[in-house]
């Protein structure tokens, strides 16, 4: 191998406003870095990788605009999958072709930015190494707006899907009671098993609005009866409310309702979408109240790709976390994630560090009970005074026209060893 090591970054999971500015930071460090050959970045996750899907990124980020921009780009400039490393015989020999891979491209260093299935995916990378005596580094990147990976305060992105959530669920209530009508907007939010980002709504409250009224999150059996008399009983006394629900809410025989019989992905994981208006029919069906005007929305891409909206701490700190996987790397340590580690919430002080993937992958970190409240339909004041400092400060993009100004990678121009 080459005296100076090459390295390789790639993208997986869902996408997210503030995932690009970890690896603008993963970049920044890298190529100041006399260690670092060539930065590779494999478009697609691990199946462009193992497809050969490599561009060279030293190449096409050439100036300091480049990535300031790059930080203020949403969704994954290299892309993403989620293709998941099967286990047993065949999964020896892909583990055998990334490595033939790796060392075709003289790569030393590993970087994989995503969530809790990627941090799975370069967790079984980095033991394998280890295992075969490979002096090859893999380091996670955190990056999820469900905000549930393990040994973390928080996740990069999730602090800009939480503002979003927040100010447009302020919006909506505002747009909701503009007709002296009852009525009732259900806002569904994405989060899965947990629900930090549904609680984020709470936030709302700070604009000056009694919104959200109700908030259910999956961490609790959601009861429907109860939910038709709660939401009645507010819109008689209010007029109009809106209520913020997770699409991931269960029934108490864990039968997720918005359950879209859809086929599993790779991970497991079944397609959610529709509570919200499975919700709204419920209401309108079961609360008596006459001339009822209801509404169902869904954020969906809406919350994780919303740049506008991006927290300027939010995308402090994911560049803060690829900066620091390039120094982990250069130390040597593999198999390890850069975490957020909180001092303070008022003032808002945090550290990084290391956490082991063994410990990370395959975790799940929901929301505390004690933190949910009113019967399962509220938030406790320490979720609060745990979200706002996440959400804080204005992101500075360059507009041109009026408009945002985004980076692309060029995806076609993939190279081969050596380019």
């Amino acid at each position: 191998m080459a005296d100076k090591k090459n390295m390789v970054i790639a993208q997986s999971g869902g996408p997210s406003s503030a995932i690009n500015a970890s690896i603008a930071g993963a970049i920044s460090r890298a190529m100041a870095a006399g260690e670092i050959g060539k930065v590779y970045g494999a478009v697609n996750g691990m199946q462009g990788f193992l497809d050969r899907k490599l561009i060279s990124i030293s190449d096409q980020i050439t100036t300091s605009d480049d990535i300031d921009t790059l930080i203020h780009t949403p969704a994954q400039a290299l892309g993403s999958s989620r293709y998941k490393i099967p286990k047993g015989v065949e999964g020896d020999a892909v583990f055998a072709r990334i490595l033939e891979i790796l060392k075709e491209y003289d790569i030393g260093y590993f970087f994989y930015n995503g969530g809790n299935d990627s941090m799975d995916t370069v967790c079984r990378v980095a033991n394998y190494f280890k295992e075969h005596g490979e002096d090859i580094v893999a380091v996670g990147i955190p990056k999820t707006i469900d905000n549930d990976l393990a040994e973390t305060d928080h996740t990069p992105g999730f602090g800009s899907a939480a503002r979003y959530v927040a100010a447009s669920v302020a919006e909506v209530y505002l747009d909701t009671i503009v007709y002296p009508l009852p009525a009732v907007t259900i806002v569904e939010v994405m989060g899965r098993n947990a629900g930090w980002l549904t609680a984020a709504s709470v936030l709302a409250r700070d604009t000056g609005v009694p919104a959200p009224h109700l908030i259910y999150l999956p961490e609790l059996p959601f009861d429907p009866d109860d939910f038709v008399a709660r939401a009645a009983e507010l819109i008689r006394k209010e007029g109009q409310i809106v209520v913020a629900v997770s699409e991931g809410i269960k029934y108490a025989d864990g039968t997720y309702i918005a359950d879209t019989g859809a086929a599993e992905d790779m991970f497991g994981h079944k397609t959610l979408g529709g509570v919200a208006s499975a919700l709204e029919s419920l209401l309108k069906g079961k609360s008596g109240i006459s001339g009822l005007k209801s509404r169902a929305i869904m954020f969906s891409t809406l919350q994780r790709a919303a740049a506008h909206y991006a927290s300027a701490t939010d995308l402090s700190e994911s560049y803060e976390c690829g900066r620091r996987a390039v120094e982990a790397a250069l130390a040597g340590r593999s198999g390890v994630m850069i975490t957020i580690q909180r001092e303070s919430s008022e003032p808002y002080l945090i550290r990084y560090a290391e956490g082991a993937l063994d410990n990370i992958a395959n975790e799940e970190k929901t929301v505390p009970l004690e933190w949910i409240s009113d019967g399962g339909t509220n938030v406790s004041q320490e979720m609060v005074d745990y979200l706002r400092p996440l959400v804080r400060g204005e992101a500075a993009e360059t507009h041109v026209g009026g408009l945002p100004r985004f980076f692309r990678f060029d995806w076609t121009k993939t190279v081969g060893p050596g380019e």
